[in-house]
């Protein structure tokens, strides 16, 4: 039965792969660029959490009796202005053009993410003799931070490009604080709401989607007028 739950974690966790075989990087040997990306994530990882040791040792997101501390959040998530550093670290180390560079930096990124912060639980717990449904809540919202990471990597890229039309630049801008700051206004909407686990999953994917749809058409906008 458990060794039962832990195969649906882990088929949970297949858009990973689809992403990888059928958006065309396994035709191009990307394999490799996905893990410089996994290790620019866990250097970026790394620096943020000396940071966050060094400065905000307290606890950032909640006060002693468990309420939302919201000023204390916009602190830790200013700190997340890291993980923009290291998509643009990524997307220029990493040669080629078009939507491989981009899903090759999202991909990495949210593969090393789910390794380190959710691997080790789903083999020891999902494996338990208990059975959970935290574990596929957890495998759940990776798949919705696989699109979140993607989309961060595009707007960095979109952010970069001199050939974009000015009046996108904000709009650019604007979905990057949304992806900085979310766990300052969804976080603490998500907390006054005190909706239920599978409600916030929704939330968060259609958050998720709205930002992806966003950008998408950001993106084909301006690969339409290079012709990429």
């Amino acid at each position: 039965m458990t060794l039962y739950h832990f195969g649906n974690c882990v088929a949970l966790l297949m858009p990973y792969y689809f992403t990888y075989k059928y958006s065309g990087l396994s035709e191009y040997g990307a394999f490799w660029k996905c893990v410089q990306a996994g290790g620019i994530y866990i250097f970026t990882q790394l620096c943020k959490m000396l940071v966050l040791a060094t400065f905000f040792y307290s606890d950032t997101s909640s006060t002693g009796n468990g309420e939302f501390n919201f000023f204390a959040e916009i602190f830790r998530c200013s700190v997340d202005i890291a993980d923009l550093l290291g998509f643009a670290l990524i997307l220029s180390r990493i040669p080629g053009k078009g939507h491989s560079k981009l899903i090759t930096a999202g991909l990495g990124w949210a593969t090393a993410e789910v390794i380190l912060s959710r691997g080790i639980m789903l083999w020891v717990g999902a494996r338990g003799t208990e059975f959970s449904w935290i574990y596929i809540l957890k495998c759940l919202e990776s798949n919705v931070m696989l699109v979140q990471h993607i989309s961060t990597a595009t707007l960095i890229w979109l952010f970069t490009r001199h050939d974009l039309n000015k009046a996108l630049k904000p709009l650019v801008s604007v979905l990057l604080a949304v992806t900085v700051f979310k766990g300052v206004w969804l976080e603490g909407l998500l907390h006054i709401l005190t909706i239920g686990p599978w409600l916030t999953i929704a939330v968060k994917a259609l958050v998720a989607a709205i930002i992806g749809f966003c950008t998408l058409h950001i993106y084909s906008g301006l690969a339409q007028q290079i012709g990429i």
